[in-house]
């Protein structure tokens, strides 16, 4: 089926895959962004506390992250089409069955362990994994569309869902997402091989002739996971990756995606208008982590993460004032932020297939998500205890702001073209 609908195209076949990856990668935005819009409906449905629902949540931030590697090992022991066809099942059932909730352990069983571990499949690290299968030029710019699919699905997914939750309850929030799921499956089966020797075909931007099939790294995917991690935690390089993207997670969907629509709710916003916010944010980062992927195939990975930290960190400085200025306030912030929420990721891809070489970058990219996750899981967890002690988020929203600014110092002391030869290999 893929040599037909190959020899039918004008274009390489590695666009047909992007596309179909970039459905995938939305439809786990839509469904990491549900919860948000479930906060206040579940407390108010089951009298949960908000303490307890942001545990569950930071649990599934966490495994979000930390599924990574172990994904990216498993797409080359078992199988890219493979790998995400098992995701998106789980992820369609795991979400369908959490209609039935009724206590506060199966949130953190469904919408923690299951719905994390799933979702960390079929995201960033997917993603990292097709555009170095599939491309040689043009990556930026291919990782740079992929990663704005998250902001896509929140463009696309949260007005609506806010919406039904406000007038219909969270049930049929849960149906919606769950269907989402299941209707990509069936693309994921027709139309994304392997690879592209699959098709006889060379990456795209590669020679004619090189069409050969990968020979990538075989094995038990758990052990391959960590022995990777055991070679990269020897290079300063990965440190500096990980803990800036740590508070990439943290800056982002752990906090502000976690809690504005709530934020916004203290200061008189309903949850469809803070839920358009957010949408609008998601319209201006399509923009911007597009723009981004274009820029790191031409400019220094480095200076432009320098930029977009920095820039989110005065950011969130300034998000707890804006209340008071209106709606141009909001603007303002929506703007600044909105271009910048995941425009990090585009170059932090780049940077780390350029220090540890195109055969090892998936893997050790993996382990620089779980950073970014782990962050996310801090963010909400601290949030919602901060938001339960101090009666507000801005003490919170400071102290991320302040954390994007340290990020900014951190990212100027990568190498950008150096690495270890032990792990340079491809």
């Amino acid at each position: 089926m893929f040599v037909a609908a190959h020899r039918r195209l004008r274009f390489h076949y590695a666009w047909v895959v992007l596309g179909v990856t970039f459905l995938v990668m939305l439809i786990t935005a839509g469904t990491r962004a549900a919860p948000s819009v479930m906060l206040v409906p579940l407390q108010t449905s089951f009298g949960w506390n908000l303490a307890s629902i942001s545990g569950a949540l930071s649990l599934n931030l966490a495994l979000f992250g930390l599924m990574g590697p172990f994904a990216a090992a498993a797409m080359q022991h078992f199988g890219l089409r493979r790998t995400v066809l098992s995701a998106l099942g789980a992820l369609a059932v795991a979400v369908a069955c959490s209609a039935w909730m009724r206590h506060s352990w199966q949130m953190w069983l469904i919408w923690g362990l299951v719905v994390g571990g799933a979702t960390g499949v079929t995201a960033m690290t997917l993603g990292a994994v097709v555009v170095n299968r599939w491309f040689v030029a043009r990556r930026g710019l291919a990782m740079g569309l992929l990663t704005a699919s998250s902001a896509t699905g929140q463009l696309v997914f949260l007005p609506g869902l806010a919406y039904i939750a406000e007038h219909f309850g969270w049930r049929p929030v849960i149906w919606t997402v769950a269907g989402g799921a299941a209707i990509v499956i069936p693309l994921v089966y027709a139309l994304m091989p392997e690879q592209p020797a699959t098709l006889g075909l060379p990456r795209f931007g590669e020679a004619a002739d090189a069409a050969t099939l990968a020979q990538t790294p075989r094995g038990n995917p758990i052990a391959m996971a960590f022995a990777t991690l055991r070679e990269a935690a020897k290079v300063r390089e990965f440190w500096l990756l990980f803990f800036s993207f740590f508070i990439c997670g943290a800056t982002t969907n752990g906090y502000i995606g976690t809690f504005f629509i709530a934020m916004c709710g203290d200061h008189g916003l309903t949850p469809v208008q803070g839920a358009g916010i957010l949408a609008s944010m998601g319209a201006l980062d399509l923009l911007g982590t597009t723009l981004s992927g274009w820029l790191s195939d031409r400019y220094s990975s480095r200076k432009l993460l320098f930029g977009y930290y920095a820039l989110r960190g005065l950011a969130l400085i300034y998000l707890p004032y804006s209340f008071g200025m209106g709606d141009t306030g909001l603007s303002v912030f929506a703007l600044f932020y909105g271009l910048d929420w995941v425009a990090t990721v585009p170059p932090t891809v780049r940077l780390t297939h350029d220090v540890f070489g195109s055969a090892r970058a998936p893997i050790v990219f993996g382990w620089v998500v779980a950073g970014h996750q782990i962050g996310a899981a801090f963010a909400a967890l601290t949030g919602g205890i901060m938001r339960a002690d101090f009666g507000t988020y801005t003490v919170c929203t400071i102290a991320f702001g302040a954390l994007g600014l340290v990020a900014s110092v951190l990212v100027l002391r990568i190498r950008g073209s150096a690495g270890p030869a032990a792990l340079a290999a491809g």
